[in-house]
């Protein structure tokens, strides 16, 4: 047993929080640590460098996506420009480095790239001694997850091992396990049960979207195109903390999206994500690392729409060539593609059976495990 576990991310997107909230609880379920310490690092950055690291991130989610892929693409050059990105992050985030320093954990856990890097160089400059296991959030591994000094990487795909290898990692420091998804979503839960606890009708093909990930204007559009199927559907668009988002859906669905063969019930915010997801037959939207990998844990057949160019394109790829996913690249044909999906019933069974094979759902554990036998 661990004495003390620091697990390390940042809040660029939901996702790298999202992994480290996992392995907290699966080391608490494990009873692998004495005392479990979760850090967001821009908190310990100064207040600019944490506003432009990730406040621009998002922003250029909703506005430049292009620009993002861009920037992931070109920045995408193994061990090249480390140094640079490395001085730039150790002059903005002495916070973090004095902790590291003083709080001296058994193992630091990375879901995160920049802490990562950052415990690499001072592990280097023999500031630290302690091991860090570093946990890429992606299918595919970037240029920027890449350290020298460290212990441990988990990652989502043999593909992904290989790549690192051929990168010069060992191949004895490299781990395969899925990205790491809250325990919750193991837990096996009876579809019909799930849709009588929602309200939900039990017969009717069952739609989840990730309404919040699409900024306003695009929910309205991917909704009006989803109102135009022809298979009798309940549409569940999660808007997660967007109180705004949800009472205009609730207005739209009242008064515009609502027919005699689709209805819409905008969700807001939900611990219990992963009964939807069980209630659920087909998720629409964004394929990041975490959403993909809870909605397979589920068995559902992803419809990828507008995914964000850099990593959501690479896991479109992984997810298409798997066979566990649609894309639509032209919202005004989604409906009719899902239809299609649909009515082969061949093709859906053996969809969802790919979906199954693919699923990793008991990562976060191990992880846990693995680490404990370090």
């Amino acid at each position: 047993m661990f004495k003390k576990v620091l697990i390390l991310s940042a809040s660029v997107g939901a996702g790298h929080l999202r992994a480290a909230e996992a392995l907290e609880k699966a080391f608490h379920i494990a009873g692998a640590a004495e005392e479990i310490r979760n850090v967001d690092v821009l908190q310990y950055t100064n207040p600019l460098f944490r506003r432009l690291y990730g406040k621009a991130y998002i922003d250029m989610v909703g506005a430049m996506p292009e620009v993002l892929g861009w920037m992931y693409d070109s920045l995408d050059k193994p061990w090249q420009n480390e140094r640079r990105r490395l001085a730039l992050d150790r002059l903005n985030a002495q916070p973090l480095i004095r902790l590291l320093k003083d709080y001296q954990p058994d193992i630091a856990v990375c879901t995160h790239f920049l802490p990562a890097e950052i415990i690499s160089w001072l592990k280097a400059k023999e500031k630290i001694n302690f091991p860090q296991a570093i946990v890429v959030t992606d299918f595919d591994v970037h240029a920027m997850w890449l350290c020298h000094h460290f212990e441990q990487y988990f990652v989502a795909l043999d593909e992904t091992r290989v790549h690192l290898e051929k990168l010069g990692i060992a191949a004895g420091k490299i781990t395969v396990t899925g990205i790491p998804i809250d325990p919750v979503f193991a837990e096996s839960k009876d579809k019909t049960a799930m849709r009588e606890k929602y309200g939900l009708a039990k017969d009717k093909l069952t739609i989840m979207v990730s309404a919040g990930g699409f900024g306003v204007g695009n929910v309205e559009h991917l909704l009006r195109a989803l109102s135009d199927l022809k298979t009798p559907a309940q549409i569940l668009a999660i808007c997660g903390r967007n109180e705004e988002l949800k009472t205009k859906l609730e207005k739209l669905s009242a008064s515009a999206l609502n027919n005699e063969i689709v209805t819409f019930k905008p969700i807001g915010y939900t611990t219990a994500m992963d009964e939807y997801m069980s209630a659920s037959d087909l998720i629409v939207g964004k394929p990041g690392g975490l959403t993909t990998s809870e909605a397979m844990a589920k068995n559902l057949i992803f419809v990828i729409v507008n995914p964000i160019p850099g990593q959501e394109e690479r896991n479109s790829d992984h997810l298409l060539e798997k066979g566990c996913a649609v894309r639509c690249n032209n919202l005004p044909a989604l409906a009719f593609k899902i239809d299609e999906l649909i009515n082969d019933r061949e093709r859906f069974e053996r969809m969802k059976a790919n979906v199954k094979a693919f699923a990793r759902p008991n990562a976060s554990a191990e992880i846990v495990a693995r680490l404990s036998k370090l």
